[in-house]
C-alpha cells in the first residue's frame, strides 16, 4: 500500500468525503487524488433515516444513499487498481441493497472489486418487542467492528447501515493497526480523528465561526486524518484545495453535537478532556494524548415515525404598526376557523420574526414575518380548507396583506427520538462477497456511561417574564451598559461557537482564543447566562461541560428542537445557527481582554 511523502508508513491516510447525503460529489473524486489508504462516507443524518425508510416503505429494493453509487462511479477503475478501500455507511435502510448495486456497477464496467455489507443494526422488526413502539424505522447505533472483519477478510468496498459517524473511521484504523476490543485508547483516538472529519468540510473552514481569517473559502477541500498505531492522529487535506486546518477549525468541530465530556461510542468512550491541540504546520493539526474508556452497556438508537401532518403560512407584514397587525390576523384567524366550523389542530402555533428595520429603502427590508404553523394526527385537518382561511379575510384585513405562498395541502412530518437497548441486542452481521456470514458479539468489557466532575446540569426553571416577551414579538432588552473597566461588545469578537442536534436538543460549543478570555468565561456564561442572553432556552434544563483543554463550554439544551428536525419546532431546525446567534449577542466584558485582532489570533495558534 503506498503512502503520500513524509507520512510514516506506520500510519493510516483515511479520507473522508461525504458529510451527509447530498455533499458535492467531487469530494471523492478528491481523496482518489490524494491518494489516501482508506475513503469513508457519512450519510446518515437523523432526518436521511425518515428518507430513506420512507423510500424503502414504498419500495423494498430503495432505501439507501443513491448519490454514492455516482461518486464511486466516477473513480472505480482507479480505486480498483490503486486498492483503495472504501468504507461507507451509505447502506441506510437497505446495505444488501447498496452492495448488490455496486456489484451490477463494477462487474458492467468489467472491473474486480470484492464488496462487503454489515447489517444487523435495523430493530424494526422487532420494534415492539423491544418496547419501541411501532415506528416506522428503528436503527441501532452499531460500532466499527464488522468494518473491520469485513477489511481483515479482503473486501476492498464496505456499506454500512446505521453505524456511528466515527464508526467509519475507527473500523478501519482499527483494521490497519491491528487493534483489539480493549485498546480504548487507540480506539478513542480514532474516535476523537473520525468525529472531526466525519462532517466533510466543517474540518477543513465550513461552518466556521471566524471564517473571515481563511484567505480562500470559496470551495474548501475534504479533510484528511492520519491515524498513528497510539491513536495519536494529524488533520489536514488534500494539496491545492480550499478551506484550512487550523487548531480552532478542528476545535470547532470537536465541539459539534456534543454532550458531556464523556464522548460514548459502541467500541469506546472518548475522554474530550483530554484531547491536545497543536498546529504542526500549514494544515497540519496533530491531536494527542487521548484517552478512552470501556464503551456503555448499552446502545443507542434512533427511532424514526411519522409524526402527523403539518401545515405553515407566512404573513409578511410590512412598514409600522407590526405588533397590531400580527394580532389582528391571529384574532380574524382564530374567529374564521369557529364560524366556518373546521377543526382545530391539535396544535397551533405562532411566531413573530420582528425582521423589520425602520425606513428601509427596499420593502423586504421593511418587513416581519408572521408565521403561523398548525400540526395534527389528521391530513384534512391541517389541509387545504384549514390554508384557505386566510384567504377569505384576505380582502378586509390589515392594509397591505399578502403571503408569501398560495394555500396547499398539508405535509407529512417525521418525528426522531432516541432509545436505548443492550448492546447484545442486534446480532451485528458482516456479510462478504462470497456469501461467507460473520457475526460481531458485544463487548465483553463495557462500563456504564456517568458524568465527570466537568458536567453539570441546570434543571429547567420557571420561565422568566422576559423570555415570554421575547417569543411574544416584544422589543429585545437592551444592552448592557459601559463601565470604566468593561467594554459592551458582541460575544463572537472574542470567542467561537459551534452548534448542532441531537434529536430534541440543541447543543452549542463555546471556545476562548485566549487564556485570559478562558478564565472570563468559565465563570460568565452559566446555564443561568446562557438563558439571557438566548430567550428561547429560557424554562429549558441546560447542561454545561468545561473542557479546558479545549478553553470550552459546550451546553446542551433540552427541548430546544420539539421533536427533531423534522417536526420543525423553530425557523433553524437543526441548530445550525444557534451558535451565531449567540455569539452577536452583546456582553460586557473587561476591557483588558480586548486585544489586537493580530494579537488575538497568533495566541491561540501558538
Amino acid at each position: 500500500m503506498e503512502h503520500a511523502a513524509n507520512v510514516p508508513a506506520a500510519v493510516v491516510r483515511i479520507g473522508n468525503a461525504s458529510g451527509f447525503y447530498g455533499d458535492r460529489l467531487s469530494g471523492f473524486d478528491e481523496m482518489v487524488e490524494a491518494g489516501v489508504d482508506v475513503i469513508t462516507g457519512d450519510y446518515l443524518a437523523e432526518l436521511t433515516m425518515l428518507i430513506l425508510a420512507r423510500q424503502k416503505q414504498a419500495d423494498p429494493a430503495q432505501g439507501y444513499a443513491k448519490t454514492f453509487v455516482k461518486q464511486l462511479e466516477r473513480s472505480l477503475e482507479r480505486v480498483a487498481a490503486a486498492g483503495t478501500k472504501v468504507v461507507v455507511n451509505a447502506g441506510g435502510m437497505n446495505p444488501a441493497g447498496l452492495a448488490a448495486a455496486i456489484r451490477e456497477l463494477a462487474a458492467g464496467r468489467g472491473v474486480a472489486l470484492p464488496v462487503a455489507h454489515v447489517d444487523g443494526d435495523d430493530l424494526t422488526g422487532r420494534a415492539a418487542e423491544l418496547g419501541l413502539g411501532d415506528p416506522l424505522a428503528a436503527n441501532a447505533y452499531l460500532g466499527g467492528w464488522g468494518i473491520t472483519a469485513a477489511l481483515a477478510r479482503g473486501a476492498q468496498v464496505v456499506v454500512t447501515g446505521r453505524v456511528t459517524d466515527a464508526a467509519v473511521i475507527t473500523g478501519s484504523a482499527a483494521w490497519f493497526h491491528g487493534w483489539g476490543r480493549g485498546d480504548h485508547d487507540q480506539l478513542a483516538g480514532a474516535m476523537a480523528a473520525g468525529h472531526v472529519i466525519e462532517c466533510g468540510m466543517q474540518a477543513t473552514g465550513g461552518n466556521f465561526a471566524f471564517f473571515t481569517e481563511i484567505a480562500d473559502m470559496l470551495r474548501p477541500g475534504f479533510p484528511i486524518a492520519e491515524i498513528a498505531a497510539n491513536g495519536d492522529s494529524v488533520i489536514t487535506k488534500h494539496a491545492g484545495t480550499g478551506g484550512a486546518v487550523t487548531t480552532e477549525t478542528v476545535l470547532s468541530q470537536l465541539l459539534y453535537e456534543i454532550s458531556g465530556a464523556r464522548y460514548a461510542g459502541p467500541d469506546a468512550t472518548l475522554r474530550l478532556d483530554s484531547i491536545s491541540l497543536a498546529q504542526e504546520g500549514v494544515d497540519r493539526v496533530r491531536l494527542s494524548g487521548v484517552r478512552g474508556e470501556a464503551p456503555p452497556p448499552d446502545l443507542k438508537v434512533s427511532v424514526t415515525e411519522i409524526g402527523g401532518f403539518r401545515q405553515q403560512l407566512t404573513f409578511p407584514l410590512v412598514g409600522l404598526n407590526i405588533e397590531a397587525k400580527a394580532e389582528l390576523i391571529k384574532r380574524q384567524y382564530d374567529y374564521g376557523l369557529e364560524v366556518s366550523g373546521l377543526p382545530r389542530p391539535e396544535r397551533l402555533e405562532w411566531s413573530l420574526a420582528r425582521t423589520d428595520h425602520a425606513d428601509s429603502d427596499t420593502q423586504e427590508a421593511a418587513s416581519a414575518r408572521l408565521t403561523l404553523v398548525a400540526r395534527d394526527s389528521n391530513p384534512k385537518v391541517v389541509g387545504r380548507a384549514f390554508a384557505n382561511v386566510a384567504v377569505e379575510f384576505a380582502l378586509g384585513s390589515i392594509p397591505g396583506f399578502f403571503t408569501e405562498s398560495p394555500p396547499v395541502e398539508a405535509s407529512v412530518y417525521g418525528r426522531f427520538r432516541p432509545a436505548f437497548v443492550p448492546q447484545s441486542t442486534p446480532t451485528h452481521t458482516v456479510h462478504l462477497a462470497d456469501g461467507e456470514r460473520i457475526v460481531v458479539d458485544p463487548p465483553a468489557q463495557t462500563l456504564p456511561l456517568a458524568p465527570t466532575d466537568l458536567d453539570s446540569r441546570s434543571a429547567a426553571p420557571s420561565e422568566p417574564a422576559q423570555a415570554s416577551a421575547a417569543r411574544a414579538g416584544a422589543e429585545p432588552e437592551a444592552a448592557p451598559a459601559p463601565t470604566d473597566a468593561h467594554r459592551v461588545i458582541a460575544l463572537g469578537e472574542l470567542f467561537g461557537a459551534r452548534s448542532g442536534d441531537k434529536g430534541s436538543t440543541a447543543n452549542v460549543g463555546v471556545w476562548a482564543r485566549s487564556e485570559a478570555a478562558w478564565e472570563w468565561l468559565r465563570t460568565e456564561l452559566t446555564p443561568a447566562r446562557l438563558r439571557e442572553l438566548l430567550p428561547e432556552a429560557a424554562g429549558l434544563a441546560v447542561t454545561r461541560v468545561e473542557l479546558p483543554n479545549l478553553r470550552a463550554l459546550n451546553f446542551v439544551i433540552e427541548g430546544l428542537l420539539g421533536e427533531g428536525v423534522a417536526y420543525g419546532a423553530r425557523f433553524d431546525p437543526q441548530a445550525k445557527g444557534l451558535g451565531e446567534w449567540l455569539r452577536s449577542r452583546h456582553v460586557a466584558v473587561p476591557t483588558h481582554l480586548i486585544p489586537s485582532p493580530t494579537a488575538q489570533k497568533a495566541e491561540h495558534t501558538q
